[in-house]
């Protein structure tokens, strides 16, 4: 049979001397194994609405993470990995292509109103500006390139980028289980679910297991070559839904603790929550969590670790404010849909076998965009700067090396369900600017000493603060992003009324999160059939 020495392979496979790292234990291969390990696998964990604070190895004491927290000590840690949105579809995009939002021009979640229609929906000061609904089928995405390279591409859960005719099979991906128009699990999150792409399972099916099972089917019938396995779990987004045994763990579990004073404060536009001790969303989380695990698992127990890079984030932070107000992100101010860091602020993982080094940890700030250089250079193919025009590879990061600094953006024109405001941002070193644009006004924040954005010290640091702001016009101006226009038919007397309507759910807020943990409390009954997924 023929064979092949180390040197001679990873010099064919493309590696060069990052080959050396990437197989440190390769004797000499046949030609079988040739197209089997020429390339890295890669394994893509997305989670939907997962705040950074939401992981125990990020300091959650109620949230129970053990396999996230593994998977984290595994590799690379980035303390400070952002989401290029607060909302999910344009943090998406990003990671697919590359591109900030304000670039590839899906600014807010798939399905948004604008301008005057959605003026009419909440009597706001401006007119949210219009955006790209399908993700651009111009852009080469990241599942295409690989695609390119030989790689079998698999895609399972959530997309909401885009309709029928933009969906995962029309961008690269082999294989859709479940990834349609939708930004939820429609129908809940046990079976029988709403997918036109995920036929239901048994009743009662956790629907989180279900994209960990067709995910472990995929590498199962792929082991043989290379390719990447695209898991965007449908959870942790809303409606928050658990089962029975997992509720009652938590509910004792949040028991225990001392009863807040008040599980919501009012940060400028809506309540938002302060402690950890929703049961469900717990609930919820561990199921994550487990469906998480069982996919590394088989990794392992296929031996297919060794040769997989593995990628772990969130779209946008946690559900502290609106939706289902489900988590506190504290000490970052806010959640989802809002400009702080509780908005911003991501799980942000890689392991690399070989490259990384188990339970290290960077503090550099990395961004979504960065994972299509990233991945495309662990993989051994070339760069495509045209395209991932606005990541940079992390390789160096993963090496223990630096990175030259670079200021990082966001630009969100459109009002958060969750209280968010229109505005733009831009973090360079510890110093992060925000401008809004109902005002005109620029906060500016020092995070290595204010990490809860607390102290405005725009006015203090007003040379920064013009500074910043120029770069930030700047990078506006150079990526054509949109700006949103007064609406002429506001009123003060529209915002009085939203601050009293938001006093209002407040009180109703507390009310109904306290129920969750009387220990009669009854959800919808449906949630109580949900199976728990065999070994």
């Amino acid at each position: 049979m023929q064979s092949i020495s180390r040197r001679d392979f990873l010099k064919l496979a493309g590696f060069g001397l990052a080959g050396a790292a990437l197989f440190p234990r390769l004797g000499t291969l046949h030609a079988a194994d040739f197209q089997r390990l020429e390339k890295p696998n890669i394994l893509f964990i997305l989670v939907d609405d997962y705040g950074i604070k939401d992981v125990g190895i990020e300091g959650s004491t109620f949230y129970e993470t053990p396999h996230i927290d593994a998977l984290a000590r595994s590799g690379m840690r980035f303390t400070q990995g952002y989401a290029t949105c607060p909302v999910c579809s344009p943090s998406r995009a990003s990671i697919l292509l590359g591109k900030y939002p304000a670039r590839h021009g899906i600014t807010d979640y798939i399905g948004a109103a604008v301008g005057q229609a959605f003026a009419r929906q909440r009597q706001v000061k401006l007119l949210p500006v219009d955006y790209t609904r399908n993700l651009p089928a111009a852009d080469t995405t990241l599942a295409e390139a690989l695609k390119q390279a030989g790689y079998a591409t698999f895609f399972a859960g959530k997309w909401h980028l885009g309709s029928k005719g933009s969906w995962p099979e029309d961008h690269g991906f082999d294989i859709n289980k479940g990834g349609w128009d939708a930004g939820g699990p429609t129908g809940g999150y046990f079976s029988p679910w709403k997918n036109p792409n995920l036929p239901n399972g048994p009743r009662g099916e956790s629907l989180t297991q279900r994209l960990a099972n067709e995910t472990i089917t995929f590498i199962e019938q792929h082991k043989d070559k290379p390719f990447l396995a695209y898991l965007a779990f449908y959870a942790v987004h809303g409606p928050i839904e658990t089962s029975q045994p997992l509720w009652s763990k938590y509910r004792a579990k949040a028991a225990t603790l001392p009863p807040p004073a008040e599980r919501f404060k009012i940060d400028r536009t809506l309540p938002v929550r302060q402690v950890q001790d929703n049961p469900i969303y717990a609930g919820l989380i561990e199921d994550m969590d487990t469906a998480t695990g069982r996919v590394l698992q088989r990794l392992a127990e296929l031996g297919l670790d060794r040769n997989t890079i593995v990628c772990f984030t969130s779209d946008n932070g946690g559900v502290s404010s609106g939706d289902s107000f489900s988590s506190s992100e504290l000490p970052y101010r806010g959640g989802k849909g809002r400009q702080w860091e509780g908005g911003i602020r991501v799980p942000f993982y890689i392991k690399a076998p070989g490259i990384t080094r188990p339970g290290s940890v960077c503090d550099t700030p990395a961004i979504g965009t960065d994972f299509y250089p990233t991945l495309l250079q662990l993989a051994g193919l070339p760069l495509q700067p045209h395209q991932h025009v606005d990541g940079v590879s992390l390789v160096p990061l993963l090496k223990g090396d630096q990175l030259a600094p670079r200021p990082l953006f966001w630009h969100y024109p459109h009002y958060g369900n969750q209280g968010g405001e229109p505005s733009s941002i831009i973090r360079q070193g510890a110093w992060k600017l925000i401008h809004y644009w109902e005002d005109n006004r620029n906060e500016l924040y020092h995070l290595a000493g204010d990490i809860g954005e607390q102290h405005d010290l725009a006015q203090q640091e007003a040379a920064r603060t013009g500074q910043l702001w120029r770069e930030l016009q700047a990078w506006l101006k150079e990526t054509g992003a949109k700006l949103p226009q007064p609406n002429p038919d506001f009123t003060e007397a529209m915002a009085e009324q939203h601050r009293k309507d938001a006093l209002g759910l407040k009180a109703r807020l507390e009310k109904a999160h306290a129920a969750y943990l009387d220990p009669h409390w009854q959800p919808n009954p449906t949630w109580w059939k949900s199976l728990v997924p065999k070994d």
